[in-house]
C-alpha cells in the first residue's frame, strides 16, 4: 500500500460515492436470505459501477460466499473463484459496470476489513468499501463509504493503515425512481391521511437532525477535552454551516420570526375553534333528535293507552 500524503487525503475526502436504490435492495435481500433475524453476523458482496475520479457511481452489486469466526477476527473465508466467475457473467450483461469495491452489512468497521480490502486490491487498484446498515436505528442515509489509506505522520513515526470516511449519497435513475415509487405506493398505509404522513416524515427528519447535532456536539466536546485531534476541514464545514444561521439579535429578523409564528398559531387556533363549534353543534343536534324520538314514543304510548281504555268502556256497555 502506498503511503498517503495530506494532499492525497484531501483529494480522497472530496470524492463522493453515489449508491443507487437497486444496490440497497440487493444488499438487504442478500442479508435477509443469508442471516437470521437475531444474528449479529454480516454478509459481504462486490460493488459494480463506474469510478469517475471525484464521483464513484455504485450501480449494481452481487453477494459472495463469506464466513468468519466471531471470536477471532483474523479467521475468515472468502471464495475467490466465485467472485471471478460472477464478474465474468456480469461483464457479458453490462460491460460498462466495472468492479469498483465491496460492501458488508457491518454495521461498523471490523478488524478484518483491512485484510479483506487488501484482497480486493487484486482486482482493482482503489477499492471503495461501503457499509450498508440493514437495521438502522437512526434516521438518515444507511450507507457509509471508506477508502483504505496509509497515513504518513508528521513526527516521522511509523505509518499506520486506516480507513478514510468519504461522503455518500443516494441517487436513482429514471427507471429506478419509477420502481421505488411503485414499491412505496404498495406499502403505503391506507389508514393514515396525507397530513399524518407529512407530520410523521417531518418528525423523522427532525429526529435525524437531532442525532447529527448530537454527534457534532460530542465531537466538539472531545476536541475541547483533548481526546481527539483537531480536524481543520471539519471545523471549516461547521463554520460554513453556522454562518448560514440567521442573526437573532437583529430586530427585523426577530419580528419576522414572531409574525410567521403568530400566523401559524392563528391557523391552529381557528382550526381548534371550528372543531369545538362543530362538536358542540353535533352534540346539540344529537340531544334534539333524542328528545324528538322520546316525545314521539311517549305520544304513541298515550294513544295506545287511550285506545285500550275506550275498548274496555265499549266492552262494559255491551255486557250491560
Amino acid at each position: 500500500m502506498v503511503a498517503t500524503t495530506t494532499e492525497q487525503l484531501t483529494a480522497l475526502a472530496g470524492t463522493t460515492v453515489i449508491v443507487h436504490p437497486l444496490v440497497l435492495l440487493s444488499v438487504t435481500d442478500h442479508h435477509a436470505r443469508s442471516i437470521s433475524r437475531n444474528s449479529t453476523k454480516r454478509v459481504v458482496g462486490v460493488l459494480l459501477g463506474q469510478d469517475n475520479g471525484k464521483t464513484i457511481n455504485v450501480a449494481n452489486s452481487f453477494g459472495i460466499p463469506f464466513e468468519e469466526d466471531e471470536r477471532d477476527s483474523k479467521t475468515w473465508f472468502l471464495d475467490h473463484n466465485y467472485i471471478e466467475g460472477m464478474y465474468e457473467m456480469f461483464k457479458k450483461v453490462n460491460a460498462r459496470e466495472r468492479m469498483i469495491g465491496w460492501y458488508h452489512t457491518g454495521p461498523k468497521l471490523r478488524a478484518s476489513d483491512q485484510e479483506i480490502n487488501d484482497l480486493f486490491k487484486q482486482y482493482i487498484a482503489r477499492p471503495v468499501m461501503v457499509i450498508v446498515d440493514v437495521r438502522p436505528h437512526t434516521v438518515g442515509i444507511p450507507t457509509n463509504a471508506y477508502f483504505a489509506v496509509e497515513e504518513i505522520k508528521d513526527d516521522g513515526t511509523e505509518t499506520r493503515k486506516t480507513f478514510l470516511h468519504v461522503p455518500s449519497a443516494i441517487e436513482a435513475e429514471e427507471a429506478e425512481e419509477i420502481g421505488v415509487e411503485h414499491l412505496l405506493r404498495d406499502i403505503k398505509d391506507s389508514t393514515t391521511t396525507t397530513l399524518a404522513t407529512r407530520v410523521s416524515e417531518q418528525l423523522s427528519s427532525l429526529r435525524g437532525l437531532q442525532s447529527r447535532l448530537s454527534d457534532v456536539q460530542k465531537y466538539l466536546v472531545d476536541v475541547a477535552a483533548g481526546k481527539m485531534p483537531v480536524n481543520h476541514q471539519i471545523v471549516y464545514h461547521l463554520q460554513d454551516a453556522l454562518n448560514l444561521l440567521p442573526d437573532l439579535t437583529d430586530s427585523a429578523t426577530t419580528q419576522s420570526f414572531a409574525s410567521s409564528t403568530n400566523d401559524h398559531m392563528l391557523v391552529v387556533y381557528l382550526s381548534s375553534l371550528l372543531r369545538a363549534v362543530i362538536a358542540l353543534h353535533a352534540l346539540v343536534d344529537n340531544k334534539a333528535s333524542i328528545g324528538r324520538t322520546d316525545l314521539e314514543e311517549g305520544g304513541k304510548e298515550k294513544e295506545g293507552k287511550g285506545k285500550e281504555e275506550d275498548e274496555k268502556k265499549g266492552d262494559k256497555k255491551t255486557s250491560e
